[in-house]
């Protein structure tokens, strides 16, 4: 279990108005805000939740960051998929610990991680890239949160050419065009397997849909996932006046076997 802040840890500040900054604590370092400097140093070895004074008296606290938060925080080189639909993701997929995922368009990292935390030691994470530059940013941005020992392997190709992998438990997609993996599914997944897209548009997930339509897989379904916080102060109890509305569409089917 995580102790006292360690030089190289992770922390998030977060200050009065609720502002958050992700800090990578470093002996002698320095964070800077309009409301004075943070010296590492008062960090590093004083245990998590502690709160922390600026050089100017403001107050931070300082915690180890939420895989949410540093989801939402995290340098990115490409849109992340929100925590409102990571969760629903690793249900809707059934992702369990020892599975076997490919996951494509592995962007920043963000549902990298939370497959890797689903599946643990003894499952494998197999990540298709197109950019190298993304590649690279999703490999440091997974390192910085859960370290360099976890059973990924990220590589730079397109799964539109095909999957060289078999057997597989998952196939997880961040594409534009998932339908054009649909039949490459089919032959990497085991019967049973499950196959998860996430697409922005509904016209998308129409384009897929019937793809899955021709193919062997079946139970499909699609949904989207609305976030609402509600305002709870004394007497003041009501619906925030934002929420988190639509990011984006899932759709998930199973590879069954035909019927004689």
């Amino acid at each position: 279990m995580p102790g006292a802040f360690e030089s190289g840890d992770r922390v998030l500040l977060v200050d009065a108005k609720r502002r958050r900054h992700l800090v990578t604590l470093a002996a002698g370092g320095e964070f800077h805000l309009h409301t004075g400097v943070v010296r590492h140093d008062d960090l590093i070895g004083a245990p998590e939740g502690m709160t922390v004074r600026t050089t100017l008296g403001a107050r931070l606290v300082a915690v180890r960051p939420t895989l949410a938060e540093y989801v939402l925080e995290m340098p990115r080189g490409a849109q992340v998929i929100y925590p409102k639909d990571l969760g629903p993701i690793l249900v809707l997929g059934d992702i369990f610990p020892g599975a076997v995922v490919l996951e494509s368009g592995v962007g920043s990292g963000a549902l990298t991680m939370a497959l890797l935390r689903a599946i643990g030691p003894t499952g494998r994470v197999i990540g298709y890239e197109i950019r190298d530059d993304f590649a690279e940013r999703a490999r440091r941005n997974v390192e910085g949160l859960l370290g360099a020992d976890v059973p990924l392997h990220v590589t730079v190709r397109d799964v539109y050419d095909g999957i060289d992998e078999d057997e597989l438990d998952r196939v997880v997609l961040d594409l534009p065009e998932p339908w054009r993996v649909v039949k490459h599914a089919e032959s990497a997944l085991r019967p049973g397997g499950i196959l998860i897209a996430y697409l922005p548009t509904i016209g998308q997930v129409a384009r897929l849909r019937e793809e899955l339509e021709e193919s062997a897989f079946g139970m499909a379904q699609s949904l989207e996932v609305l976030h609402r916080t509600w305002h709870v102060e004394g007497q003041s109890v009501r619906p925030d006046h934002r929420m988190v509305a639509h990011t984006g569409f899932l759709t998930s089917a199973r590879l069954l076997v035909p019927s004689g």
